[in-house]
């Protein structure tokens, strides 16, 4: 465990869920994840729900605004990368070919934020800190520990964020099968870059990842829950477990189990 209190400009800093049912996402994150959640007005008859372990927040969650559903949006979760500045690096982002969905923005006191969607149409979030760093904890079940781009074109997208971030990107042997790019940031794996076509073609969007001690009981526990599982828990190779689901909203996310996890409990 670890501990945050000021995330490196590059890395993922926060996420947050957009929901169709607020009061059933805060019950099946925290009867998973063992979340607690503290609600904070952001408009008429809408709040900003904090999740946290242990008195330190990991994400939030909130509703969707009917202009957000009609459209088209529906659940999902949105990770933010940390910067020095949301004006520059979302100017940066549109000289790459970005489009730009909100400018940078101050959140009352807490920070300036911004979003665009990446040239492949993955859409992000960056955040600049002021009273709120993001996240502040890490490294225990329920943290967001990576998150992987599904995209149609990962050599478009490596190029585009190489610029932006300044993320270092290995590619695969170009036999390798499952053609998975890893994203660091400095010396730290992040995440990855995954191509669209593994998932039957679907559109361009960021995967969050959380932590969990044992992939196939959380997996278990989230089906009895209601969510919808599109991946098994599946071993791979000398990394650990991983699962994808959506939730019984149908936002979707990933749960990971560390290999020194697996190994420890399969004795």
């Amino acid at each position: 465990m670890a501990n945050i209190e000021r995330h490196k400009a590059g890395d993922f800093c926060w996420m947050d869920l957009a929901t169709t049912d607020q009061s059933a996402a805060k019950k099946f994150y925290g009867d998973i994840f063992g979340w607690t959640a503290k609600d904070s007005p952001m408009g008429e008859n809408q709040f900003y729900s904090m999740f946290s372990i242990g008195g330190r927040e990991v994400g939030a969650g909130y509703t969707l605004a009917e202009h957000q559903r009609a459209m088209g949006m529906g659940p999902h979760w949105m990770p933010y990368v940390a910067t020095e500045s949301a004006d520059a690096t979302v100017k940066r982002a549109e000289e790459l070919g970005a489009k730009i969905i909100a400018p940078a923005f101050d959140v009352f006191d807490a920070g300036r934020m911004a979003m665009f969607e990446d040239p492949t149409g993955g859409k992000l979030c960056v955040w600049e800190a002021k009273s709120h760093v993001g996240s502040r904890i890490t490294g225990v079940d329920g943290t967001l520990c990576a998150a992987d781009l599904i995209t149609p074109d990962q050599d478009a997208a490596s190029a585009f964020y190489e610029k932006l971030f300044g993320w270092r990107i290995m590619k695969e042997d170009e036999e390798a099968a499952h053609r998975y790019y890893h994203i660091f940031n400095g010396e730290q794996f992040i995440g990855g870059m995954q191509p669209a076509d593994w998932w039957g073609g679907a559109p361009a969007h960021w995967q969050i990842y959380l932590q969990v001690a044992n992939c196939e009981a959380s997996a278990a526990k989230a089906k009895e829950l209601g969510a919808r599982i599109y991946m098994p828990a599946m071993k791979v190779e000398d990394v650990g477990w991983m699962a994808v689901m959506a939730d019984p909203q149908g936002a979707t996310f990933a749960i990971f189990q560390a290999a020194r996890k697996a190994a420890a409990s399969d004795k």
